[in-house]
């Protein structure tokens, strides 16, 4: 009897999963007929896609899916319009187009933030999900698209993804230099126990001129003077530069 009814119950969940392929199929099909009857009016991809999802959200993945397929070289029209139809779907829209490697990850997200500025950490951690290997361009890129914003997009990042620390470093440190000091706070206030490895990354990472900033910052997060300067020196800080500092703390 056991046996019995593992065979239903397996049989059921095909039926299941098979009615569920062919919803999706044919909700793909009709989303495809729509977009395509839409671009033989002369309307833009980019104003199709806009007009589809502001009417139905919830099928953002099967827009998406459809468009990119159909589209791939109007990925920059698909992500605007289906952001400014709906913002909130910022992370469905970036996953989405990740997946469909149209663009780099990178690249991508540039688009997304600059669509939508609002939304730049979901963009982020969602980009980072599905690209976990391009965490260092991403995080580059954003800072760089959304200056405003790279205290939060640098500590979030590297709170969700903190065994990617050193990756994320380098990239805001080489994406903008001029504020490594408020990074070097922002993250010894998260892991205050990686003092070396984030004194010495914003030492080798930012310019000669920014090192006593550097240890001054770390200093005041509460890092030892002795542990901070050395880690500066170990990130090619030269001592003679740092000399005053002794004499300040």
């Amino acid at each position: 009897m056991r046996k019995i009814f593992l065979v239903l119950m397996l049989v059921g969940l095909s039926k299941v999963v098979v009615a569920k392929d062919i919803a999706e199929y044919k909700q793909e099909r009709l989303i495809a007929k729509i977009l395509n009857q839409q671009v033989k009016k002369h309307r833009t991809v980019q104003s199709s896609v806009y007009s589809i999802l502001a009417r139905y959200p919830e099928k953002v993945d099967a827009v998406m899916t459809v468009a990119l397929a159909r589209y791939p070289d109007e990925y920059r029209q698909i992500l605007i319009g289906a952001l400014t139809a709906e913002p909130s779907l910022a992370s469905d829209v970036i996953k989405n187009a990740i997946k469909a490697n149209v663009a780099p990850s990178s690249e991508l997200v540039k688009i997304a933030i600059e669509a939508e500025p609002a939304y730049a950490q979901e963009i982020v951690n969602t980009a980072v999900q599905f690209s976990p290997n391009e965490i260092e361009n991403i995080v580059r890129v954003a800072i760089r698209t959304e200056p405003y914003d790279t205290i939060n997009i640098v500590n979030n990042t590297a709170a969700t993804h903190p065994n990617k620390i050193l990756n994320i470093l380098t990239a805001a440190f080489t994406a903008i230099p001029e504020q490594a000091s408020n990074i070097v706070k922002g993250i010894l206030a998260l892991f205050p126990n990686q003092a070396d490895t984030v004194v010495k990354t914003a030492v080798a990472q930012s310019n000669d001129s920014q090192s006593n900033h550097i240890v001054t910052a770390a200093i005041d997060s509460g890092v030892d003077k002795d542990t901070a300067i050395a880690a500066a020196i170990a990130g090619g800080a030269k001592k003679e530069s740092l000399a005053k500092l002794h004499n300040d703390y």
